[in-house]
Formats: structure tokens, sequence, C-alpha cells
């Protein structure tokens, strides 16, 4: 998507407004024993009062309201009944269909008391964020924001998950272009006022780079049982800054 006017910028700040509004809330009820399924049942309620719904149910049928991973699982975690414990490593990812604008961020917290490893992973994913936020300019090119996750997690001495990366979003979930989180040295075009793109770094705990996907289909998991993060915002590219949509 490519926004060029106020009624598609109006429309994926409200998109952006209860991705936000759902993380706060879901963020603030992770605890020893809440479940996962818990989560998901708190975001459907918060989508209800907005009129959304789960753009991943409805693009891809997927059982969910939002994706809760959790430890050694990355991305698209089905969300259980096993509650929570301390020290677990919580992802959450919310992505709904506002009025036919989807927009996607994902947090990773962790239930207390965390581990001063824990405490190191997830400011990773988040320093690499900002980092590419630095990059993410109109004119300059879409492999910079590889770059400058690849740099900063390498710095950190965290494992960058490599199959797993960023993607256009607005109308749909995934959109054009896909934006990997490491340096691609063919994908020199520039990046444009107005696109939207989300921003996902996905780090692990591992030295394993490489993923699996569970027997559930959906959970995507590390392979050597290294502790996972993952950080996104869905953003609008300009000459300055970029516009985060879903803070």
């Amino acid at each position: 998507m490519t926004i060029s006017n106020e009624r598609d910028l109006e429309g994926m700040r409200l998109a952006g407004k209860v991705v936000a509004r759902t993380l706060e809330a879901l963020k603030a009820a992770v605890a020893p024993g809440i479940t996962p399924a818990d989560l998901d049942t708190l975001a459907g309620e918060i989508f209800a009062q907005y009129g959304a719904f789960s753009a991943p149910r409805a693009e891809y049928n997927a059982p969910v309201n939002v994706f809760v991973s959790v430890n050694e699982d990355i991305v698209h975690g089905l969300p259980t009944h096993r509650p929570l414990a301390a020290g677990d490593v919580v992802c959450i990812d919310v992505t709904p269909n506002v009025g036919g604008y989807v927009a996607d961020a994902a947090v990773t917290v962790a239930v207390p008391p965390v581990s001063p490893v824990a405490t190191r992973l997830i400011a990773c994913a988040e320093a690499a964020f900002a980092q590419a936020m630095k990059a993410a300019r109109a004119g300059r090119p879409l492999n910079g924001i590889g770059r400058a996750i690849e740099t900063e997690v390498a710095r950190r001495g965290f494992t960058l998950l490599r199959e797993l990366q960023g993607h256009g979003v607005g109308r749909a979930i995934h959109e054009k272009p896909e934006v990997p989180n490491f340096y691609h040295p063919a994908l020199q075009k520039p990046l444009h006022e107005g696109l939207v793109i989300a921003i996902e770094p996905m780090v692990s705990t591992g030295r394993n780079w490489r993923t699996k996907t569970l027997r559930d289909g959906w959970t995507i998991s590390t392979t050597d049982g290294g502790i996972a993060a993952h950080f996104e915002h869905t953003i609008m590219i300009t000459k300055g800054a970029p516009l985060i949509l879903t803070a």
C-alpha cells in the first residue's frame, strides 16, 4: 500500500490505534497463571469494540484473534491453555482488519522474574527495530533496513532468524515489498513516500538461524530450542523519520 490521500491515512491510523490498544491491554494482562488463550479472548473483545476482526483469520483461516508465541516459538503461535509461568518469554502479534485497512505489530514481554539473558534478548529486538527506522527514509534503498537490523543484532551477540522477514501491509497482511532482516545486495530499489511496510526483527538466544514449523501447521519455532524475541511496527515512509502507525 502507498498512502496518497487523507482517507487512506486515517484508515491506517485507526487500524494502528486498534493494534496499539490491543497490545497495551495484552501486555498488561501477561502474568503467571494467565494462558495465551485468555489473551486471545481479550483481544477478540477489544476488536469487537472497534468493529475490527482478525486479518489472519479472514485471509488465512487462522483459528485465532492474535498469535501468542512462547519461549522457543517465534511467530504464529496458536494460543494454548497452558498457563504462563515465571520467566516465560511471550511474543504477542496483533493484526486486525479495521474497515478494510490492516495494520500489524508485535511485542515481546517476559513474565517476572525476568532473566538477564531474556532482558538483553528483548532489548536486542527493539534496538534492531530502532536502527532500521533510521534507514527507512524515502530515496534510500530497501536493503538498508536489513543491513541496519543485521548489524545491530550481530553487535549484541544474538542470532538473527533470517528465514522470517517484514513485508508491505495495508489492504492485506502480506503485500509487496518483502523486507528481509538482513542485507540483500539485490534489493537496491529506493523506498518511496507513503509506502506502508511492517518492519519486524526476530532474534534468538540459540546459534542456528533456521526455523521449523510445528505439527499444528502454524507455530514457527527455533530449531535448537533458543528463546526468541520479535518486535514489529507498521510504518509509513516519509522523507524524514517514518511515521509509526501502530504506536
